[in-house]
């Protein structure tokens, strides 16, 4: 029996009961809608809705209720959704005086209260697992601050960088989505409850006390918006989304290095798995995994986009499909992070094949760019003086190296015998000691930086 019975004269088809029901989905909320419920009986008890007595005998009873869910001994089944299951049970088990719990609210803020109090919690977690990931980064920066490792533009060999360099510069990466989802939380952490369907109530509720019960440091401030906003949920979905980017694109860089063309790190056995018929293979499926379920997350996002975009104020019930995108997406994030912090601490670096693979190539032809710069050469006019030199040197089959002093000054009579200790593979990593560079002063700096980091987080 429906608890709006009084209106209709029919029952509900079967079916339509089966398409509206949102329990299988929304029954992980349960212990944000007992807590929501609780705060608001003692709410109702202290403005002088309900007696004290009464306020009681409920708050005692969702207890119990919570218990049970938690137990398995109750399970909702059946039940249209998470908010109507609870209220049907404690109705059944304290007949009118569970009928007083639903005064003065209505599912739709009761459905925000939930999600803000539950994505506020998994907030917590993400922004705790994100710390972990970082603190992973910077401890191999710290452990390889000596590796040179080939650094790619288009894929394509561009300049050697300290594998420190590398590491850390997905630690910024991790730092901004730290920000973003700290800068969402604070519009998450604010206390809908009492804007009722859409115009708030006419009962003299306390919402600030609501609000101090379930520790929101603000309430809403208009009741239409607070029942037919989504924007923090959207707001979250983008940072995960933007975060799982950057999880996609570690993948794909260790799913390159781990291949046989690279060879510059080994995939731990117990994080990879075996082909089902060729016997030599190691996979990186995890990081594979990860990068397929990015596109999950996308589209969690794009589906409640999708959904929002067309619908008039205030509340609709296309907006109950929020939950799976919602609870998809902060499971999909939450458990890449937990993988992916125990995969890259078991990774191991071969150190010698990067900086064998640092070692060929024209790595050293921006640095001699810079040399004759420093020398008075125009840029523009030195870039095309080394691309000759690259040329001839592809053509004669040799490196920058191979080349004798007389060679190089048929180009310049600006080089001088220096230009060899100037073409060092080290020589070329340490004297990028602009801000932010790979050299290693810049790369002190930028670990004290990210220590920084760290530290106001603890």
């Amino acid at each position: 029996m429906s608890l709006w019975q009084g209106r209709f004269k029919e029952g509900t088809d079967r079916l339509v009961q089966e398409f509206t029901s949102s329990i299988a989905v929304d029954r992980k909320l349960y212990k944000y809608d007992i807590m929501g419920s609780i705060a608001h009986t003692k709410m109702l008890a202290k403005c002088g809705i309900i007696s004290s007595k009464e306020a009681n005998k409920i708050i005692q009873t969702l207890e119990a209720i919570q218990k049970d869910i938690q137990s398995g001994r109750l399970t909702l089944d059946g039940k249209e959704d998470i908010h109507l299951g609870i209220e049907e049970e404690i109705i059944r088990r304290l007949g009118k005086t569970g009928e007083k719990l639903h005064t003065a609210r209505s599912r739709n803020d009761q459905i925000a209260l939930d999600e803000r109090l539950y994505l506020r919690d998994e907030i917590g977690q993400i922004l705790d697992l994100i710390v972990d990931f970082q603190k992973t980064h910077f401890h191999l920066a710290k452990c390889y601050s000596e590796v040179i490792l080939p650094g790619y533009t288009h894929l394509q060999y561009a300049q050697p960088i300290l594998l420190s360099h590398y590491f850390l510069a997905y630690f910024w990466m991790l730092q901004r989505d730290k920000e973003r989802l700290k800068s969402c939380l604070e519009r998450v952490n604010v206390m809908p409850l009492g804007a009722g369907a859409l115009a708030g109530t006419s009962l003299p509720i306390d919402r600030d006390y609501v609000a101090d019960l379930l520790d929101f440091p603000k309430i809403t401030e208009n009741s239409v918006d607070t029942v037919s906003d989504r924007d923090y949920l959207l707001e979250f979905l983008g940072a995960s989304a933007v975060l799982m980017m950057h999880l996609s694109r570690l993948s794909e860089d260790l799913i390159l290095w781990s291949s046989s063309p690279f060879g510059f790190i080994e995939i731990r056995d117990a994080f990879a798995t075996g082909s089902s018929l060729i016997p030599h293979k190691k996979n990186p499926d995890v990081a594979e995994l990860i990068r397929g379920k990015t596109g999950r997350v996308y589209g969690s996002l794009m589906s409640l986009l999708t959904v929002m975009k067309g619908l008039p104020l205030s509340y609709n019930r296309d907006m109950q499909e929020d939950k799976l995108p919602l609870l998809e997406t902060v499971e999909i994030v939450r458990e890449s992070l937990r993988i992916y912090t125990q995969m890259l601490k078991n990774i191991r670096i071969n150190a010698e094949q990067m900086e064998k693979e640092a070692r060929e190539g024209f790595f050293a032809s921006t640095d001699l760019v810079d040399y004759l710069v420093q020398r008075g050469v125009p840029f523009r006019e030195a870039h095309q003086l080394l691309g000759r030199i690259v040329r001839h040197c592809l053509k004669t089959e040799r490196r920058f190296e191979d080349l004798s002093l007389e060679e190089y000054r048929r180009f310049s009579s600006l080089f001088e015998k220096d230009l060899f200790e100037r073409m060092k593979l080290e020589e070329c990593v340490f004297t990028k000691e602009s801000a932010g560079g790979t050299g290693k002063r810049s790369l002190k700096i930028q670990m004290e930086l990210a220590k920084q980091r760290l530290e106001e987080t603890i």
